[in-house]
C-alpha cells in the first residue's frame, strides 16, 4: 500500500491557495515518490476545487518550474531517457525509454510518441534571425538528430515531415508532439544550449565570412551538407602552395582559373556584378583538372564535393549559387546539356549573372525571400559557351578562351597533392579582407586595373570583372604565393572580348554575308531550282522580306532591332520611313530587305571609331 494512504492533507483555505505558496509547498516535499505525488496532487485539487480554487493545477505547474530553476532539474518531472543529450524539465509530460506520454483530465496516460524525443538544442541564423529547432530522437539504441524550422514543429500538418526521418508522427499525434516540443522548449529556455547558425557560404554582414565564423553550425538544405562540410582546411598548407607555385610558374590557362577562384569573394565588398569564367577545348588538356585546381583554394576538389555539372535544373543552379553565395561556383562538362540550343544557354548566362533568383510564391501567401548571390562561375567544357548568335548581354558577361596546351606537366602528381590537401589559401584571403584597410585597398586595386582595361577597347562589364581577377590575384601574389607570377593587363585583354565582338547587330551583319555567300549558287541563282531567297549584285544582298526575317529568327537574332541598327549606319536601301523597298525578283515585285555589301567598311573598322 502506498504511504499516500495514510498521509494526512492539510485544509487549505482559498486565501492560502491563491495568495502563497505554503500548500505547494507542501505538496513539493513529495517530489521524490512519483506515485505518491500524483495521488496527492489529485486531492488536493479536489480540496482546492472545493473552496473555489479553479487554477490549482496551472498554479502547481508554475511552483515546478520556478523550484526547477532554484535547485536544478526536478527529477520527478524530468526527461529520463537513457542515454540522453541532457536532462530538461518535462512539466506534465512522462518522458522515458518507452516514449512520451501525459496524463489527460482522467488520470489515463496519452501516448505523444513512441519514442524518446526532445529538443537538444536551438539555432538561430546569424544571416535571417530566424530560430530552428535541433530535435533529438532515439530509434533502436541509437540517438539521432534533426535540424526542423519552427514553423514546421508548430503546425500539427508540416510535422508530419518529420516522419521522412524516422520520427512516429502521423495524423493522430502530431499536434500532441507539436505541443509536447514546443512546450519543452518553453519550459527549459534557459538550460537549451543556444548556437549560431547558417544555411549558406559567404559574406555574412557584420559576422563575417562563413564557414569562417567561430562556432558554427550549418542549418541549411540537406542537399548542400556535404558541400558546406567540403569548404575547410585539409591536409598540409605547404604542399598544397608548393604544388600550385609550381602551377602558376608554367604560365597556362590555370593561372586564370585560380585568379577567378580568390575574385569570385571580392565581387561584393567592390560592388561588382557576377560573371563567367569559361574554358573549352579537347579533352586532353586537363580542364576538368583546372576546375579541381580552383575548388582547392576553398573546398575539397574531389568531384562531388564541391564542383557541379551543367546537369540540373535552372531552380537547381539558382539555388547552387543562392548556396554559395560569395564562393565561386565550379561547373564541369558544359556538353552534358549540348541539346540545350544557344539561347538556352544565353538564359543560363543571364540569369545567373544578374546574381538574383526569380520571385516565387510563399505556400501561406505572399512572396518567399528572394534568393541573391554575388559569386563567379568558373566553368568547362568542350566547346565555346557563346557564338556569334549570342545576345552582347551574353557576351559581355563571360570571359573565355581556347584551352591549347597542358593544365600543367604532371597531371598525375597534381591531383594526388590537392585532392589530399586543400582550403588554406581561401580562408587566409578572406582573413586578410576583414583585416582594417583591406576592403578599400582592394577596392583602389580594381578600380586601378578597371581604368586600364578600358583602354584595350574592351566593354565596361568585361573590364569589370577582369578587374576583379586582376585585383585578387595581385594580393593572393603578394600575400600567400610570393611568387611574383600575377597576371598582368596584357594577360588577361589576350582573352577579353572586344567592343566590336560584344555588339550582337554587327554580328548579325557577319551571320548575313555568311548565310547569303553560302547559299549563291543555289537560294540567289534564279535560274536554279531551290527555294529563292533573293538575288545578288555587286553593291547589294537582296533578300526576300519573309525569308530574311525566317533566316535571322533561326540564327537567334531580331529582325527589327538589326533593320534599325543597320538603317542609321547607311546599310540599307530602303524606302522613306521604311526599312524594306519593292524589288523585282523572277519578274515580280517583292518587299525585300536590301543590305549594302560594304566589306570595306568592316576591314577598316578598328572597332573604336565605327565609320557608319
Amino acid at each position: 500500500m502506498s504511504n499516500s494512504a495514510v498521509i494526512e492533507v492539510p485544509t487549505f483555505t482559498a486565501a492560502e491557495y491563491m495568495n502563497s505558496s505554503a500548500p505547494y509547498a507542501w505538496l513539493y516535499q513529495y517530489r521524490d515518490d512519483k506515485f505518491t505525488l500524483r495521488q496527492l496532487c489529485e486531492r488536493m485539487k479536489i480540496n482546492a476545487g472545493a473552496v473555489g480554487v479553479k487554477a490549482f493545477m496551472s498554479m502547481w505547474k508554475a511552483y515546478c518550474e520556478g523550484q526547477a530553476k532554484k535547485d536544478g532539474i526536478m527529477l520527478d518531472n524530468a526527461t529520463n531517457f537513457d542515454e540522453q543529450p541532457l536532462e530538461l524539465f518535462s512539466g506534465p509530460y512522462i518522458c522515458d525509454e518507452a516514449g512520451v506520454g501525459v496524463l489527460d483530465r482522467f488520470g489515463y496516460e496519452q501516448v505523444v510518441c513512441r519514442h524518446p524525443i526532445m529538443p537538444c538544442e536551438r539555432l538561430v541564423n546569424i544571416d535571417s534571425g530566424e530560430e530552428r529547432l535541433k530535435i533529438a530522437y532515439k530509434k533502436g539504441s541509437r540517438w539521432r538528430e534533426i535540424i526542423a524550422e519552427k514553423s514546421t514543429i508548430a503546425s500539427s500538418s508540416s510535422i508530419l515531415q518529420l516522419s521522412a526521418n524516422g520520427v512516429l508522427v502521423n495524423s493522430d499525434n502530431a499536434k500532441a508532439l507539436s505541443t509536447y516540443l514546443l512546450e519543452l522548449e518553453q519550459l527549459n529556455y534557459d538550460y537549451i544550449p543556444e548556437q549560431k547558425s547558417v544555411g549558406r557560404l559567404g559574406w555574412v554582414g557584420k559576422h563575417g565570412f562563413s564557414p569562417y565564423v567561430e562556432d558554427l553550425v550549418f542549418d541549411g538544405e540537406n542537399n548542400f551538407k556535404h558541400m558546406f562540410a567540403a569548404v575547410s582546411p585539409h591536409g598540409d598548407r605547404d604542399k598544397w602552395l608548393n604544388m600550385i607555385r609550381s602551377v602558376r610558374a608554367e604560365k597556362t590557362a590555370a593561372r586564370y582559373l585560380i585568379a577567378a577562384s580568390f575574385a569570385s569573394v571580392i565581387l561584393e565588398p567592390c560592388g561588382l556584378l557576377p560573371f563567367f569564367l569559361h574554358v573549352f577545348g579537347t579533352t586532353e588538356f586537363g580542364k576538368t583538372v583546372g576546375l579541381m585546381i580552383a575548388a582547392s583554394v576553398w573546398a575539397s576538389p574531389k568531384l562531388g564535393d564541391y564542383i557541379t555539372t551543367f546537369n540540373s535544373t535552372m531552380v537547381g543552379q539558382e539555388m547552387t549559387a543562392t548556396f554559395l553565395n560569395s564562393l565561386p561556383m565550379c561547373i564541369d562538362e558544359l556538353q552534358i546539356q549540348a541539346s540545350a540550343g544557344v539561347h538556352e544557354f544565353d538564359k543560363i548566362i543571364y540569369q545567373l549573372t544578374e546574381g538574383v533568383g526569380k520571385a516565387r510564391g510563399a505556400k501561406t501567401g505572399g512572396l518567399q525571400k528572394t534568393n541573391t548571390w554575388k559569386c563567379c562561375f568558373i566553368t568547362s567544357g568542350e566547346r565555346s559557351i557563346t557564338n556569334v548568335n549570342s545576345g552582347g548581354g551574353a557576351v559581355n558577361r563571360v570571359i573565355e578562351f581556347e584551352c591549347t596546351e597542358n593544365i600543367y606537366s604532371d597531371f598525375v602528381e597534381l591531383c594526388e597533392v590537392i585532392t589530399k590537401n586543400y582550403g588554406w589559401a581561401g580562408a587566409e584571403f578572406v582573413n586578410w579582407l576583414q583585416q582594417k584597410g583591406s576592403f578599400e585597398r582592394i577596392n583602389e586595386i580594381q578600380k586601378e586595373y578597371y581604368h586600364e582595361l578600358l583602354k584595350v577597347d574592351s566593354t565596361d562589364k568585361q573590364a569589370a570583372s577582369a578587374s576583379a581577377i586582376l585585383a585578387a590575384d595581385r594580393i593572393v601574389t603578394e600575400l600567400i604565393f610570393k611568387d611574383g607570377n600575377n597576371l598582368t593587363v596584357e594577360d588577361i585583354s589576350e582573352i577579353m572580348t572586344k567592343k566590336s565582338e560584344v555588339d550582337v547587330n554587327a554580328r548579325a551583319y557577319d551571320a548575313i554575308v555568311e548565310m547569303v555567300e553560302s547559299n549563291l549558287n543555289s537560294h540567289f541563282d534564279t535560274n536554279g531550282f531551290s527555294e529563292i531567297w533573293g538575288k545578288v549584285d555587286t553593291e547589294y544582298y537582296y533578300i526576300i522580306k519573309s525569308i530574311f526575317e525566317r533566316e535571322m529568327i533561326n540564327r537567334g537574332f531580331n529582325a527589327g532591332s538589326f533593320l534599325s541598327w543597320a538603317k542609321r549606319r547607311g546599310l540599307l536601301s530602303c524606302e522613306k520611313d521604311r526599312c524594306i523597298k519593292k524589288v523585282r525578283i523572277v519578274g515580280n515585285l517583292i518587299n525585300c530587305v536590301c543590305i549594302k555589301k560594304r566589306p570595306e567598311i568592316w576591314e577598316e573598322w578598328d572597332g573604336k571609331n565605327p565609320q557608319f
